[in-house]
């Protein structure tokens, strides 16, 4: 069976607790803290395992989930950092964010790698948070907790030429014919659900992946006779073989190439440009003779090349692959989506959730993943820096927070790794 989409929910794996303790030791009265700090949690993954054709793997599984990151423990001893959830996928595979439907990754190399979810940050035991006028502070950060999204993996095949065409008009018949491929090969009215791939090597050395393009029909970019399906894996190809039935058996050679053509435009503009030859197929019967002045003539107009071949006799083909050829080694290496997928943006860190915590009299904490970002990204030293911070403190209610929390002026607040205190 071949599976070319799916959808599935990746989350990270959340951070370990940072740990509240307090040295205890012989001939030691009063230790002080010595909490360890949690772990990391589990990075989402995802590699490219060149052993992998289809998606089929993940029809029985939908949910991947890296672990959390170990809790810390005393004697300053910090949690394992949990290991990293990888996800293999096959090469040519595209990640989209289901909601948004942008582009999370691209890809295209054997091996190739990328971190889609970063685990969460682990806790900072009660160690760190001893000063000069709190001792003993009874209080660790919480891990983090990572993200988790819904996504779609779509498989384009990746091929240098693509073969399109109708239905029944011997696109598989040439794949077999040039390469190694062996697609099952009738007369059939109707159409295969998933591309052939072969290989061709030509004499100098070079190869040359081909894909039989499952058949188009009328309406495949607005989605009929699984269009979308199909058209997907045209997208990845760099030159397209556009294979005709010049003997007309199966309708009238040029409408059949304006069809497609029209098709691939409609679906995608930068598809519709790809280099494109026609191959007039049947060459071996009377009416494709007849036929191919037409045929010609018509492509003509577009500067599309015309080569007359019988895939079945073996006929014609040496020179269509040889420009097929030609036409690949001029194109780019590979085609890439330069759709991009935004992660976290500034307008999200300033209304992100906060916590207002009292976790020992007279120390607050503030958390949350907006106020942390603004932290980061101000220098709160110069005037400027902390007028801005002061602002965001008031705008976003957590001065008011605070205050219905209890707290007065000459308490601490501890935001992140910063701490002040309070005065009116």
């Amino acid at each position: 069976m071949f599976v070319d989409k799916v959808k599935i929910k990746i989350s990270g794996g959340k951070g370990g607790d940072g740990h509240v303790s307090f040295l205890r030791a012989k001939y030691v009265v009063n230790g002080g803290p010595d909490g360890g700090d949690g772990g990391k949690g589990g990075d989402i993954i995802f590699r490219v395992d060149e052993n992998m054709a289809t998606l089929l793997d993940f029809r029985y599984r939908r949910n991947y989930a890296a672990q959390a990151g170990q809790n810390g423990d005393k004697r300053n001893r910090s949690g394992k950092a949990a290991p990293d959830e990888i996800i293999n996928v096959p090469r040519g595979t595209i990640v989209r964010e289901a909601e948004s439907g942008h582009i999370m990754a691209d890809l295209t190399k054997n091996g190739q790698e990328r971190v889609l979810i970063k685990g969460g940050k682990g806790g900072k035991g009660n160690q760190h948070f001893a000063t000069s006028r709190r001792q003993a502070p009874r209080y660790a950060e919480r891990g983090r907790e990572s993200k988790s999204y819904e996504v779609i993996l779509e498989l384009k095949t990746l091929a240098d030429v693509g073969i399109i065409g109708l239905p029944n008009v011997g696109k598989s018949t040439l794949l077999a014919m040039v390469t190694n491929a062996n697609p099952k090969i009738a007369n059939y009215h109707f159409t295969t659900l998933s591309p052939n791939l072969g290989v061709l090597r030509n004499r100098h050395g070079e190869d040359m992946v081909l894909a039989d393009i499952p058949g188009l029909v009328a309406g495949a970019s607005r989605g009929v006779g699984l269009g979308h399906d199909f058209l997907r894996h045209i997208e990845r190809t760099k030159v397209l073989i556009h294979v005709v039935d010049a003997g007309g058996l199966e309708g009238d050679p040029i409408l059949a190439m304006e069809q497609i053509n029209r098709e691939l435009a409609e679906y995608s503009e930068k598809l519709a440009a790809r280099p494109q030859i026609v191959a007039a197929n049947k060459m071996d019967i009377p009416e494709a003779k007849e036929n191919l002045p037409r045929i010609i003539e018509a492509c003509r107009a577009q500067n599309i090349e015309v080569f007359p071949i019988s895939a079945a006799g073996n006929q014609g083909l040496d020179a269509l692959m040889a420009k097929a050829h030609e036409l690949v080694k001029i194109s780019p290496e590979d085609i890439i989506f330069e759709e991009s997928f935004v992660e976290f943006k500034e307008e999200e860190a300033r209304s992100a959730p906060f916590t207002v915590t009292m976790v020992d009299e007279g120390y607050f904490v503030v958390e949350g993943v907006g106020v942390e970002k603004m932290v980061g990204y101000t220098n709160v030293d110069t005037e400027k820096g902390n007028a801005f911070f002061q602002r965001y403190l008031k705008d976003r209610g957590i001065i008011a927070e605070l205050e219905n929390c209890g707290i007065e002026e000459g308490d601490t607040v501890k935001i992140y790794d910063m701490e002040f205190e309070y005065f009116k």
